[in-house]
């Protein structure tokens, strides 16, 4: 298989050998072109070119009928009808031309004869600035050149070497641009001060050039080879004295050193003689990326630097901060007793940290006392506090890495615009460039001289998020009146800017909102609730989103009109510091539904209207329509309250129609001397309505009594067999008083017996109702009523025992005592226009211990 594979190889080579040869043989088949005095000249000399025919390889016989043509490239030059055409060409440029000689047997065809390039160049120029050098000990020696001007044609170059012991050593470069050469030789230090000699020659068709010959020697060509294995000590992990170490070759004499941090451009270079791999530095800083790079040479004064090495990176060890941190505050107010302390710190510079921060120490007490009252540890840039609003309260705030703590910054905690002498004036803030704002002020007047310095705050706004947005400061001397605030300004968006002036411990501040660029709000504010608040209306709203504000809210407007009404809506616009998220409105009408809704406006423009809402004022308090009507109807009863007629009347109405559970508490009917005056009658009687209203006392002036004589000029006698406990005469009943005038009467004293019937009506009427009071003040009104004791009835004068025994009635027999148990039930409504004629039973004595007195009825 193997054996095929190689012969068909051959065989495709063979077929190919004799195509190249039919090609070439068939190039010139009908003519010749030759070129005197040769194909290659020297620029600006003049060539003849003569093109023939072959025998018979015309297009007939007769020559006037072949026309040649000689064309320089695509174009034609020259013509002629016969076997043979010369032309004499000039002004060739440099390179190489093409010239083809073509028969034309008709107009329409061409054949082509035969063709020849004539090149054009230079004589080579002699080679420049030779020069040979050797890399390492070890190294080949390796010569370069200038070959000066281009040739355009080729030229060949030749590089010979000579030293002593009759010592010589050359080659060739064929390239057509060549202009360095390696010999592949090595340059041995035995001898070191031997000379050795180069020279190249250029050689081309149109002549040559050979350079001037350099003479060197070992140690003027012999360039070291950069060091390597690069490394650095520090001794006891300290700055102060570090060691950089590397390798290098044997016979290398001097070193030279750069190095510098990798934030820099600049290089710090150090020379080293005979430093064998080894040098000091002192100078380094803590904590910083180094770049090293070393260079090493064989001689003093001979020979030639060795590349730089490749470069060593490392970083230097931590040292004990320096410097002390910018601090700044914030303070605000809780409540009463409290306030919130925001401490906040810049990162320090890499040259004043000289290390990596771990972590902040702050610290908080209160000046008076001199005690740390708060201390705590934070790896963060910031640090709240609540603490009492008295007393005077200072802080403090150091960085520690792993080597130690910068020095405390202190400041005192004041309010930052307590001083109005100290803010400064005419604040204002423009866009400046892409993403700068440069803030402007004017010094605080007389106060200006006392200004230590300035504090220019911003602050990003608020996004909605529960975490704040960072604080940002930067501080400017006392004579400067503006602050370039730099970078990351966004577009669109409201900063909230405060220019403080710091004179001591005093502070004073001027704020102001600004933006770079702005434009109408995207959104209108949202109305969250509408209340009514002593007839005006308070509007609360939620603020537009702040990546949908578009710069800095100016104003409010808040529009209003009533619903379903095409009137314009009016409306009244608020300055945002005024209130910026609620708002009272006054000057809506009551019984009135009204539509409301929000827009909000930046410098650029207004906002689209925020979510509408509804709402109905209820009713506004006008006392002044009451005041006056009040007053007047006062003195109108006043007045007739004065006249002694229509008082009674309207206490008697007032007494017949309130309820019984509004009465006061009935009074103890044991206290009654009425009673021991005037016997019962044992009788059926009737209790007519018109009697019970006419006989009714009044409780400023009760009718007098009159008693007239009805019981047949009997004399009542007191009887005290079944009442042991019955009071002697002059004895205190209940605390009062019983006399002999008031236990008996004669026959001749006693009353009619229509009078006597009359009374004995209303004996009965008390004993039923019991609800009178005998307190006869006008509007002592009766208390709750209660279930009476039985041994004590109410009258108007006094109060009646229950005990009295009445005179027996010549047609009444005397009742069991068991019967008088049973008792009877009476029903009395306290209204006129219910009330009924009572009639009950005399037939048996009644006593007060059958009497029980309820609430809705009277039950004997």
């Amino acid at each position: 298989m193997a054996q095929t594979n190689g012969g068909c190889s051959l065989a495709l080579i063979f077929i190919i050998v004799l195509l190249l040869a039919k090609a070439n043989i068939d190039v010139c088949k009908r003519g010749d072109v030759t070129v005197k005095p040769s194909r290659v000249i020297s620029l600006g000399s003049a060539v003849n070119i003569s093109c023939s025919l072959k025998p018979e390889q015309g297009c007939s016989q007769y020559p006037s009928v072949n026309r040649l043509i000689l064309y320089k490239f695509d174009r034609q030059i020259h013509f002629l009808h016969g076997y043979s055409l010369s032309s004499q060409v000039t002004g060739l440029p440099l390179g190489t031309t093409l010239f083809l000689c073509k028969l034309a047997c008709s107009k329409n065809k061409e054949f082509r004869i035969c063709g020849a390039e004539i090149s054009v160049g230079v004589v080579p120029e002699q080679p420049q600035n030779l020069s040979c050098i050797q890399k390492g000990e070890h190294g080949t020696v390796t010569c370069i050149w200038d070959r000066g001007r281009d040739t355009h044609l080729y030229t060949a170059y030749t590089l010979q070497l000579t030293g002593p012991k009759n010592f010589t050593w050359q080659r060739q470069c064929n390239d057509h641009y060549c202009d360095h050469l390696d010999l592949g030789i090595n340059l041995t230090p035995e001898l070191p001060e031997s000379s050795y000699t180069a020279k190249v020659t250029a050689t081309n068709s149109l002549g040559n050039a050979s350079s001037i010959p350099s003479t060197f020697t070992f140690l003027d060509i012999v360039r070291p080879l950069p060091p390597w294995d690069i490394r650095i000590k520090c001794v006891n992990a300290s700055v102060s004295r570090c060691i950089l170490q590397w390798r290098d070759e044997v016979l290398v004499l001097l070193n030279r050193l750069r190095y510098r941090p990798n934030s820099s451009r600049s290089w710090t270079m150090v020379n080293a003689t005979n430093a064998k791999g080894r040098q000091d530095l002192l100078d380094l800083k803590p904590f910083t990326e180094y770049e090293f790079q070393i260079s090493s040479k064989l001689h003093l004064y001979k020979g030639s630097w060795s590349d730089w090495s490749e470069p060593f990176r490392t970083q230097t060890p931590e040292e004990e901060p320096t410097g002390t941190l910018d601090v700044w505050y914030m303070k605000q107010p809780i409540d009463y007793n409290r306030q919130q302390i925001s401490l906040f710190w810049k990162n320090m510079s890499v040259s004043e940290a000289r290390g990596k921060i771990l972590h902040y120490l702050v610290t908080l007490q209160e000046v008076a006392g001199g005690k740390v009252t708060m201390q705590n540890i934070t790896e963060h840039t910031s640090w709240t506090w609540i603490i009492p609003r008295t007393g005077n309260w200072a802080a403090t705030v150091s960085a520690a890495n792993s080597k130690g703590s910068s020095l405390p910054t202190r400041i005192n905690i004041t309010d930052l615009c307590e001083a109005e002498l100290l803010a400064p004036r005419q604040v204002s803030a423009n866009s400046e460039g892409v993403d700068n704002m440069m803030v402007t002020w004017e010094p605080p007047g007389k106060a200006a001289p006392a200004v230590q310095e300035y504090v220019v705050e911003w602050r990003e706004p608020h996004s909605g998020s529960d975490t704040q947005p960072p604080l940002n400061w930067l501080r400017s001397p006392p004579y400067n009146v503006s602050a370039l605030i730099p970078g990351n300004i966004k577009p669109y968006s409201c900063y909230e800017i405060c220019v403080c002036a710091l004179s001591g411990d005093q502070r004073g501040c001027s704020s102001i909102r600004s933006n770079s660029k702005h434009k109408a709000p995207l959104s209108g504010p949202h109305i969250n609730a509408i209340s009514e608040e002593k007839g005006n209306i308070v509007i609360s709203w939620n603020e537009i989103p702040a990546q949908e504000q578009m710069g800095c809210i100016l104003h409010y407007r808040i529009y209003w009109k009533e619903q379903d009404s095409n009137s314009q809506p009016q409306l009244c616009e608020i300055p945002y510091r005024v209130s910026p998220n609620s708002h009272s409105i006054d000057s809506l009408q009551s019984g009135v539904r009204y539509v409301l809704w929000i827009t909000a406006l930046t410098a650029a423009g207004e906002s689209p209207p925020g979510n509408k809402r509804e709402f109905h004022l209820q009713g506004k308090a006008n006392w002044s329509v009451f005041v006056a009507p009040s007053i007047c109807v006062a003195v109108v009863i006043v007045g007739i309250f004065s006249t002694r007629y229509f008082r009674q009347k309207v206490f008697v109405l007032l007494s017949a129609l309130r309820p019984q559970w509004c009465s006061k508490e009935i009074p103890d009917p044991a206290n009654s001397t009425w009673a021991k005056k005037y016997p019962t009658v044992e009788e059926k009687m009737q209790l007519p309505l018109d009697r019970l209203l006419t006989d009714w006392p009044t409780p400023e002036e009760p009718e007098p009594l009159v008693i007239s004589e009805v019981l047949h000029q009997v004399t009542p006698v007191f009887r005290h067999p079944h009442h042991p406990n019955w009071p002697d005469k002059g004895q205190e009943i209940q605390g009062h008083y019983t006399s002999e005038e008031d236990t008996g009467y004669s026959a001749s004293s006693l009353p009619p017996p229509k009078a006597l019937i009359a009374e004995t009506g209303l004996v009965d009427l008390y004993k039923m109702l019991g609800s009178r009071s005998p307190d006869p003040k006008p509007g002592h009104l009766a208390g709750p009523v209660t279930v009476l004791p039985v041994d004590y009835l109410p009258t108007h004068e006094g109060y009646l025992p229950s005990n009295i025994e009445y005179l027996p009635s010549h047609e009444a027999p005397i009742t069991d005592p068991l019967e008088e148990l049973k008792p009877q039930h009476i029903s009395l409504s306290i209204f006129p226009s219910s009330l009924h004629p009572l009639t009950f039973s005399c037939d048996k004595k009644l006593t007060l211990d059958r009497l029980k007195m309820g609430c809705s009825s009277l039950m004997l």
